[in-house]
């Protein structure tokens, strides 16, 4: 038998140190005398240098109470003490597109092939406040996403669906709060209680601004009605989340990995310290606070960027708000794969694709997912590219073993120097944000604008040069594009939800909704006032999603866009 031998003593630092030095002045020096390395700058998608091996020197600066333990502060490892051990990631595939009834069909079918939550789109009309019958609103209504003009539509599109049982996330901002409204007045009708009900309203209007687009008032009503939202929830809707801070339309509109976090954070406090204001203590509506980010090409990175934006946000939380409660630490967040990421051309590769971002989500500790369909680029996704996603999810949930282990990546020398760099960064440019006057200055001064135009055009050149490869698009390249089949646009779904619209107008009381919209002009005037209950009101008597917006136009107008050059 032969006997084990005994284990040495811990090599020191400084003795690691010399061996470097020695292996790099010979067996290296000798293997690149031989044979080159790539051509390469090797540095991360979010542009850190990456060295060529990482041992315990790399690690060392990290204290390890910064690494931790599952659900303990600071949360790096995870917010949660079992993670998937537990019950896995909510998969939540996001679905929306004609009527209520339409897309209340993809639904049912999703939840009959194991999917775990609910995640709803809306048609550009719903998501800027129009009517269907506006004319703004021509030829776009239910084509990209689900219409909602009135809480009959949320009726339809929630039918046979227990609100008590399956969480609901809402995929909307500039209108969130009339959403939010006629969800809370659909589990009223249905005699359901609000504080069983569970799910999330995006209602992030500040990333809007710098990336997105997508507003109707000026930022500072705007953000009034976020405030709203989550002193309405933090009371009377317990296990509802009223926002899901977002990172990832800052991805999609081209900031790097780090400015994405970054960017979400100064907007986080910006929304912490406005609910603040109006008295409530930040271990009351905090640990209903959730977050979206993307899941990128660049595997260790993405896995960093999870682990480090956890970790600030708990200092953020612990040390800047005087949070006491565990949960008002946790960063806890949605994970959508990176639909920038896309291609038409081989887009049958978008499956590889989406499946190492799904699994680099899981190894960073999403708490719901959403895989994109291999057809995106192209249109919204068909039925079958939706189940083929889901089951992406499904088999890195039972087939991989990846979720026996919280956290398996943790204490990698490589994984954990790159989660500090990240969380040193990250409050790098948390300390400019507070330097220069906060996030709503810089956003209407146009400064987080600039910065993330800045990278997306760096990155196009990249992509130009094919020093950044995509694969089918500049490396790889086939001439001919298959055919492929893609979700088809019902025609006469315009005309159907303008029927049901008007049919609704003309059978409400009229005047009824008009005195409810004065009595909304007058909250809306006093910024003490919460005017979350009034728009519960108003979508339980049939007042339409534009009648509402336009009557808080009348009250703080429109918002225009200082230009960026």
């Amino acid at each position: 038998m032969i006997e084990p031998k005994r284990a040495q003593p811990a090599m020191a630092l400084d003795d690691l140190e010399r061996q470097i030095a020695d292996w790099e002045q010979n067996e290296l020096a000798d293997f690149l005398a031989r044979q080159k390395e790539r051509k390469a700058q090797f540095r991360t998608i979010g542009d850190f240098d990456v060295k060529r091996v990482y041992t315990a020197l790399d690690a060392a600066e990290t204290p390890l109470e910064d690494i931790g333990l599952p659900g303990q502060y600071p949360f790096t490892r995870g917010p949660y003490p079992t993670m998937y051990r537990g019950r896995p990631w909510t998969m939540r595939q996001i679905a929306g597109f004609g009527l209520g009834a339409d897309t209340n069909k993809r639904f049912k079918y999703l939840l009959s092939q194991g999917q775990t939550g609910l995640s709803t789109d809306f048609d550009m009309p719903t998501l800027m406040g129009y009517d269907s019958d506006n004319p703004r609103s021509l030829g776009e209504v239910g084509r990209e996403g689900v219409a909602v003009d009135t809480l009959e539509d949320m009726e339809a599109l929630y039918e046979g669906i227990d609100l008590e049982q399956i969480s609901v996330s809402m995929t909307i901002n500039p209108t969130a709060w009339i959403l939010l409204a006629m969800y809370a007045a659909l589990g009223q009708r249905r005699g359901r209680d609000l504080n069983k009900m569970s799910g999330t309203i995006q209602a992030d209007i500040l990333k809007e601004y710098m990336a997105q687009k997508e507003w109707i008032y000026p930022v500072r009503p705007s953000v009034r009605l976020v405030r709203d939202c989550i002193t309405y929830c933090t009371r009377d809707m317990k296990r509802f989340n009223p926002i899901n801070i977002s990172g990832y339309h800052i991805s999609e509109a081209g900031a790097s990995p780090l400015q994405e976090v970054a960017f979400t954070l100064a907007n986080a406090v910006a929304y912490i310290e406005d609910v603040i204001a109006t008295g409530m203590d930040v271990d009351e509506f905090a640990p209903r606070l959730a977050f979206y980010f993307v899941s990128q090409a660049d595997f260790f990175e993405e896995i960093a960027k999870f682990r480090a934006a956890r970790r600030v946000y708990a200092k953020l939380m612990k040390h800047r708000f005087g949070a006491r409660k565990a949960e008002s630490m946790r960063l806890r967040f949605h994970c959508q794969t990176a639909a920038a990421t896309l291609t038409k051309p081989q887009f049958k590769v978008n499956i590889i694709r989406t499946t190492l971002q799904a699994l680099a989500a899981v190894l960073g500790g999403a708490q719901s997912l959403h895989t994109n369909g291999m057809d995106e680029a192209f249109a919204i996704p068909t039925e079958e590219a939706m189940k083929l996603a889901l089951r992406t999810q499904q088999v890195i949930a039972d087939e991989t073993n990846v979720t026996n282990v919280i956290d398996p990546l943790g204490g990698s020398y490589f994984l954990e120097n790159l989660t500090t760099r990240f969380e040193k960064e990250i409050f790098r440019i948390l300390d400019q944000v507070d330097e220069l006057g906060g996030a709503i200055k810089l956003i209407e001064d146009g400064w987080f604008q600039a910065q993330i135009a800045e990278t997306a055009y760096e990155t196009a050149l990249r992509k130009a040069s094919g020093e950044k490869p995509v694969i089918g698009v500049n490396k790889y390249v086939e001439e001919e594009m298959p055919a492929i089949e893609l979700h088809p646009h019902d025609e006469s779904t315009e005309r159907r939800q303008i029927e049901n619209l008007q049919r609704i107008r003309r059978d409400r009381d009229n005047t009824r909704v008009q005195a409810l919209l004065q009595r909304l002009r007058d909250v809306a005037r006093d910024d003490s006032k919460n005017v979350m209950p009034l728009t519960i009101e108003l979508v339980k008597a049939q007042a339409t999603m534009g009648d509402i917006v336009e009557a808080l136009r009348d009250i703080w107008g429109t918002y225009q866009e200082r230009p960026v050059f």
